[in-house]
């Protein structure tokens, strides 16, 4: 009985070391490209980025294939039952290591790597440069589509408590807010009074998360700290919420602090394209 219960321990322990890292390395997943218990997703720029080259045996899942667009011009996640036809039908299930790239520093990624955090996938990964990264250093590309074969996917259970509400907003006691988009949006145009920013957030533009001169990879550690500790954000278990427009950009954002190893960080799904419609709300101009 002692044995076996020492047994238990051994194959937790395990467990836990074995889970997947938020960022793979290039080396290690052509090292692993053929593991059967792997799912590289291509969520390039567009489909024709995909046809011309890919990493091979990636499946095609574009950005649109995970947000909804309503007449309002809001995008918003799917349903997670809508989503998890749209896994299935790209042969991804709970037990399998997803990995994902894209061609824009982790723009289309993080938006993936965020709602499957946020429904309990175990084993979630992007991978550090995507797809410029991986020809930068001279792995094997082809364009040959892959077409998966349908399977079941099921929400795991209670995933990562990582999406903020329009109320989480109105209600904001303690959470530092962070707008992730273009400094003329932050600032907000005085022609228009439904501009500007939500009051008492700071600005930290998501490209400036990205080292774009040395393969779309993250900026070193350092240098992201150093700039957050500059906004006054330096605990990673404080309440963190990341905001853009549409919630597009600041899954990036989400994705960046994350790899940074924050763990109490939300986005802002509705963003702008939710806030600045409620006239009720106030908003601030300026830097």
């Amino acid at each position: 009985m002692k044995r076996f219960l020492v047994l238990l321990v051994l194959m937790f322990s395990q467990t836990l070391v074995m889970a997947a890292p938020i960022y793979v390395e290039h080396d290690w997943l052509a090292k692993n490209l053929k593991q059967d218990n792997i799912v590289v997703v291509d969520m390039t720029s567009d489909g024709v980025q995909y046809l011309r080259y890919h990493i091979p045996g990636a499946v095609r899942l574009s950005y649109q294939d995970i947000v909804m667009k309503r007449k309002d011009k809001v995008s918003v996640r799917l349903p997670d039952s809508q989503l998890n036809k749209v896994l299935g039908s790209f042969g991804i299930t709970t037990d399998k290591h997803v990995v994902i790239y894209d061609d824009m520093g982790g723009l289309n990624a993080g938006r993936l790597f965020w709602e499957l955090e946020r429904i309990g996938h175990a084993n979630v990964s992007v991978l550090r440069g995507g797809l410029v990264k991986w020809v930068l250093e001279g792995h094997r590309v082809d364009n040959v589509s892959v077409n998966p074969l349908a399977k079941p996917h099921k929400s795991a259970g209670k995933g990562r408590n990582n999406e903020a509400t329009l109320d989480d907003i109105k209600n904001n006691q303690s959470a530092q807010l962070l707008d992730v988009r273009s400094l003329e949006e932050y600032v907000g145009h005085p022609r228009y009074p439904r501009s500007g920013h939500i009051p008492n957030a700071k600005w930290w533009p998501w490209e400036a998360n990205v080292d774009f001169e040395h393969g779309f990879v993250p900026r070193s550690e350092s240098v992201l700290q150093g700039e957050l500790s500059k906004l006054g954000v330096k605990d990673k278990d404080k309440p963190l919420i990341v905001y853009c427009r549409s919630g597009h950009r600041a899954s990036q954002s989400y994705l960046t602090l994350r790899g940074l190893g924050y763990t109490n960080v939300k986005l802002y799904d509705g963003s702008m394209s939710e806030y600045e419609k409620q006239r009720n709300l106030p908003l601030e101009k300026g830097k």
